[in-house]
């Protein structure tokens, strides 16, 4: 005889407890106006993130040159097979560091070295700075830390004086930007329901666009002017971004409940709260089975573990 026991029992049901994300959503709602400047406000740290991204395309240029002598040089002779009194550059030799320091008949690899070193930079601290997001520093002390490691570095490129110093601190500019990105994207999409999490996510990447659209409005009114003009006007604005940010934008509930700090998390949620919700208590005994501790390797382990998350980060890069 079949059993007539129902497919979904009380039994199950009164076990089925709500997730910590619909915990907090339930209590902070939706999308409101703070969770909305917050939002705003991590996403700008994508704008700066490009800038630093791409200029080197224009404090890195070719310049253009022009001959002096028309019996040894014309417009299709080899620069590097050219006397230095036969020819010229068109702007000032400090536009550009390949003017600079004479880098105009370097190989590929001396030329492109403060690049590739920069993109190295982005590698090295994604590996090992963007564990602390988890771990002992939290979202919000990361990008702080990110923030001002990129930004400091880009300005003092600006005493750089031979390509070596500029590389080395290209390099270090690249592991601070490393976990910019991440950070703003994982604060915003903690603080957002489910609802509006995607389009949020994509302030970042608006901003993104428009620090790199910046770029070439920067260069156009540094023209004729020195290469290191541009990292002070992307520099300095990066390190006063990261007052507001210090002073308006909450660390991650979630990762303050990862810590044991609930206290804390619970003030946070209260800030971001929208008037809809009312005034509740909130206890997170029902969703405290997916509060873990998180180590330095817990990625790593997840990695291993979870084989859905290495085959979405494989298909990803």
């Amino acid at each position: 005889m079949a059993s007539s026991r129902p497919l979904l029992s009380k039994s199950d049901s009164a076990q089925k407890l709500p997730s910590l994300d619909d915990l907090i959503e339930q209590y902070i709602g939706n999308f409101g106006w703070a969770q909305f400047f917050q939002s705003f406000l991590l996403s700008m740290a994508w704008f700066f993130d490009a800038q630093q991204t791409f200029i080197t395309i224009f404090s890195d240029k070719q310049p253009t040159w022009h001959c002096t002598d028309q019996l040894t040089c014309n417009s299709e002779s080899d620069l590097c097979n050219l006397s230095n009194t036969s020819w010229s550059w068109d702007d000032p030799i400090y536009t550009s560091t390949v003017s600079e320091w004479n880098l105009q008949c370097s190989n590929s690899i001396i030329a492109g070295l403060p690049s590739s070193a920069y993109f190295l930079g982005c590698v090295f601290g994604g590996l090992f700075l963007t564990t602390m997001a988890d771990t002992s520093l939290g979202r919000k002390k990361l990008l702080l830390l990110s923030c001002l490691a990129m930004s400091i570095a880009s300005l003092l490129t600006v005493l750089s004086t031979n390509i070596w110093v500029y590389t080395v601190l290209r390099f270090i500019t690249g592991c601070g930007r490393s976990s910019v990105g991440g950070c703003a994207l994982v604060l915003v999409s903690e603080i957002i329901g489910k609802r509006h999490r995607g389009q949020a996510g994509t302030i970042g990447f608006l901003w993104f666009t428009l620090g790199f659209l910046s770029l070439p409005g920067i260069a156009y009114l540094n023209r004729g002017h020195s290469w290191r003009t541009i990292y002070l006007f992307t520099s300095i604005p990066g390190i006063l971004f990261c007052v507001p940010v210090y002073l308006y934008v909450c660390e991650s509930p979630r990762w303050l409940l990862m810590q044991g700090r609930e206290e804390e998390a619970v003030e946070t949620l209260k800030k971001m709260a929208t008037p809809s919700c009312g005034v509740r208590e909130l206890s997170f005994a029902k969703g405290k089975r997916e509060i873990e501790r998180i180590d330095f390797f817990s990625a790593i382990k997840m990695l291993l573990q979870k084989r859905w998350a290495a085959q979405r980060l494989l298909a990803a890069m």
